[in-house]
């Protein structure tokens, strides 16, 4: 038999604590995208990948939304509606930039071009980046993951968690 240290039966939290644990786990994104990532967020959501099971259902009214994925190439003509899209949001909220095109404007930014904004964090304040072209709906996942344990201050802090990002039963 071994004797080790084991997980006390009644864990007690301070009210933000559950509020973050809560928040964490019950996002709502806001379902909009821009361009060819927003196929591999849709993927995301269907059967296969299923968002459901972390509590993510996507929102068609900002006014119901926590998050933000910005998904794709973000045009100048399209910036000042994902500014009015985040204000519009509830605090607190969040935002995921998801594919190099939101991260860093991707194979469009170059000397002299016009048209496209070199990131989203130049329109919104960026909490997680996703990076691939496009990401596979388990790179989002995976930032969705990271997300939660941003918000709950570390993946030993989220309760809800069984396992750790490498694969191995938390002990």
């Amino acid at each position: 038999m071994k004797c080790g240290r084991s997980e006390p039966a009644v864990q007690f939290a301070g009210l933000g604590q559950i509020l973050d644990l809560a928040r964490a786990n019950s996002m709502w994104p806001l379902g909009f995208g821009l361009a060819c990532c927003a196929m591999e967020m849709m993927a995301a959501s269907v059967s296969r990948f299923d968002l459901d099971r972390f509590g993510m259902f996507f929102r068609p009214s900002p006014r119901q939304a926590d998050l933000m994925i910005v998904a794709g190439t973000i045009s100048k003509k399209m910036a000042p509606v994902i500014q009015m899209l985040w204000d519009q949001m509830p605090n607190p909220k969040w935002c995921l930039a998801m594919g190099n095109c939101a991260i860093s404007g991707g194979p469009f930014e170059y000397e002299g071009q016009y048209a496209i904004v070199p990131g989203a964090h130049l329109i919104v304040p960026v909490d997680i980046c996703v990076p691939g072209c496009p990401p596979r709906p388990e790179g989002l996942i995976q930032g969705l993951l990271a997300l939660e344990d941003k918000i709950t201050g570390g993946e030993r802090k989220n309760l809800l968690r069984r396992f750790r990002r490498n694969g191995n039963k938390l002990s």
